[in-house]
């Protein structure tokens, strides 16, 4: 379903666009959404080059026209799951200069975390939240000129699965407190020594960490060694 966009201020985008403002082709299967955002480009002073229904088609004009940007639906033929987004990773392989928007009518925070933590030029919007003509050209904008636009929605997903993915978060601030100072290369005297406590119930402390991070007993592997690096990873 195309995104209802509110055309106030679009006329003043649309004046202040000038010809050549960039190129870009659109790829969705959708034909309705398809041809709403290249109308609403074109209006804003973009050149849109071409439309692909599908990533073979929209790797075709990207090679043949290389544009300035491709706006891309995630989802598309055959299999609708991410065959937008792989054609987007060839397109970045290829063409490191290409800015890439995609369009998507879901939170998939996976595929967001794998394509925002590694790329420039980059922009993730939910379709129907696209409600604003300004907003849109200016996320476009912005991806040309080098920046990332990320869905508000998005965001809260990402965040809510750093929470959940957080190793160290089954550890409680003490557990925390002494996990650090291992990782500062203390002893358990130092440790107790440091946070007032006996050895022994840094013992305990140092068992519960282990026990956490899932570090069982191994004649190969220092568990504690492997604790400060997970507690490095996840600073």
């Amino acid at each position: 379903m195309i995104p209802t966009l509110q055309s106030h201020g679009a006329d003043e985008q649309v004046g202040r666009a000038s010809q050549g403002r960039g190129r870009v082709v659109v790829a969705d299967d959708d034909v309705f959404v398809r041809e709403g955002v290249s109308s609403l480009l074109q209006r804003a002073g973009f050149e849109v080059v071409g439309q692909a229904v599908d990533g073979a088609a929209l790797l075709d004009l990207v090679r043949e026209h290389h544009p300035d940007l491709a706006v891309i639906d995630i989802r598309m033929p055959p299999t609708h799951r991410t065959e937008g987004l792989v054609a987007a990773h060839q397109i970045r392989a290829e063409f490191s200069d290409i800015g890439i928007l995609l369009l998507s009518a879901h939170v998939e925070v996976r595929d967001a975390v794998e394509l925002l933590a590694t790329w420039e030029r980059v922009g993730y919007l939910l379709k129907s939240r696209v409600t604003d003509v300004n907003e849109f050209i200016d996320a476009l904008d912005r991806i040309m000129k080098g920046g990332s636009v990320v869905d508000p929605s998005l965001v809260k997903e990402l965040l809510g699965a750093k929470r959940r993915d957080d190793p160290l978060a089954a550890l409680s601030e003490r557990e925390r407190e002494v996990l650090a100072l291992i990782a500062e290369g203390r002893s358990n005297i130092g440790i107790a020594r440091a946070l007032w406590v006996t050895e022994t119930t840094v013992q305990k402390h140092v068992q519960h960490i282990l026990t956490k991070l899932r570090l069982p007993p191994s004649s190969d592997d220092h568990r504690r060694v492997l604790a400060v690096l997970t507690w490095l990873r996840a600073r």
